[in-house]
């Protein structure tokens, strides 16, 4: 039989995953910036192995059991307690979801009809666009700087009647931008004007290495945002919790789609999460995985600094696992993979960032999973690589 003649169009408009693509292009022995996962060694191993033993046999069968859609009570309550006094965040708010990927789906399933236009910032996370193009969604791009989107880019865009906006305000993947708050309140000033939702995707709030916390578009505008967070950079990506919040409205219709996809989050995972979050602990994690993604940061721009040729653009981000890099106009980052690869060093091009054909000569670097020798060497392999090709 012949499958692909009954595929769906939705079916027919996914696309495999562009970065993981690029692993299975690589070499033994590739030193590999590609990969925006947390590092083995911030996992609390421990502190779940003392959890999972202090779980009482009948915790562990009701935990074992189906429950409700919205997910574990005592966890959905702790996120309430998180969010902002002002915004009188409850409990019937919050909504236990797969990690953040997962409030991209189901904003897709809720809002967007074949056709329907999304605005993004340009460029934005890959995994945003490829979720929401199954959807049908058209792209209106947003231009930013390195203060986050820009006011009157915004306008332009809302005037183009989107469903919603997607951004990521913290620490921006790919990029790192960190959008300041005379930004973000424009944002939602003119979404409220504009009468369209926000999704803001905020996966590395907490890995801020400097100053103090900006304030999140929904604290800034609980009404017309829907928010979602998670534990995946934290604690654990393999527990796939997180949640999202929202006004009632959109959580109710949010949990309904999610009941038609994989019914609820295991109850198991997040009550162990919950478990072993307690007494303090995930603030102590948070510090712990801080401060080993700042002490990253720093090693790959010593290395930057020392190894990259001038006429190579970046900027230093103040949280966050990611450098965002720009090489003359004339250069193809993704033509260059090719030849990187060949050298046993992998980055992921920045065009696979836009919805747009924009951003041939920019790439994105992470830093979260090499070691300190591997970025040594691996960004003295790019720098060689850039020298040659910019002359």
């Amino acid at each position: 039989m012949n499958f692909s003649n009954h595929f769906s169009d939705a079916a027919n408009r996914m696309q495999p995953a562009a970065i993981r693509s690029i692993f299975n292009r690589m070499q033994p022995g590739t030193i590999s910036f590609a990969p925006g996962m947390p590092a083995f060694s911030t996992f609390p191993v421990e502190r779940i192995k003392a959890a999972t033993a202090a779980m009482d046999d009948e915790a562990m069968r009701q935990s074992m059991q189906y429950t409700v859609t919205e997910g574990y009570l005592p966890l959905r309550e702790w996120v309430a307690r998180q969010m902002p006094v002002s915004t009188a965040t409850t409990a019937d708010n919050v909504q236990v979801i797969s990690g953040c990927q997962q409030a991209i789906d189901l904003m897709g399933r809720v809002f967007l009809n074949p056709g329907d236009k999304v605005a993004v910032s340009a460029p934005t996370y890959t995994g945003g666009l490829s979720t929401l193009s199954v959807y049908g969604a058209e792209f209106v791009e947003i231009a930013c700087d390195d203060e986050g989107m820009l006011p009157e880019s915004v306008e332009a865009a809302l005037q183009q009647s989107p469903k919603f906006i997607y951004c990521i305000p913290n620490f921006m993947n790919p990029t790192g931008v960190d959008m300041c708050l005379e930004r973000r309140q424009a944002v939602v000033d003119l979404a409220r004007q504009y009468e369209v939702p926000i999704l803001e995707d905020d996966p590395y709030g907490e890995l801020r290495y400097k100053g103090d916390p900006v304030a999140s578009l929904y604290e800034l505008g609980p009404d017309c945002v829907v928010y979602a967070g998670t534990f995946s950079k934290v604690f654990a990506p393999g527990f796939r919790v997180g949640w999202l919040v929202a006004p009632i409205e959109a959580k109710e219709r949010l949990t309904r789609a999610k009941q038609t996809s994989d019914l609820q989050v295991s109850g198991y995972t997040q009550r162990l999460l919950f478990d072993a979050a307690q007494d303090g602990f995930l603030q102590e994690q948070i510090a712990r995985v801080r401060g080993y993604y700042y002490d990253q940061r720093n090693l790959m721009m010593e290395g930057i600094d020392q190894y990259f040729p001038p006429e190579v653009n970046y900027v230093t981000p103040s949280g966050g696992m990611f450098v965002w890099c720009e090489l003359p106009e004339r250069i193809d980052a993704t033509e260059l993979l090719e030849t990187a690869l060949d050298r046993k060093i992998a980055y992921v091009p920045g065009t696979l960032f836009y919805a747009s054909d924009s951003g041939k000569n920019t790439l994105r670097l992470s830093f979260s999973l090499a070691s300190a020798q591997e970025i040594d060497e691996g960004l003295k392999r790019l720098g060689n690589l850039f020298a040659e090709v910019i002359g």
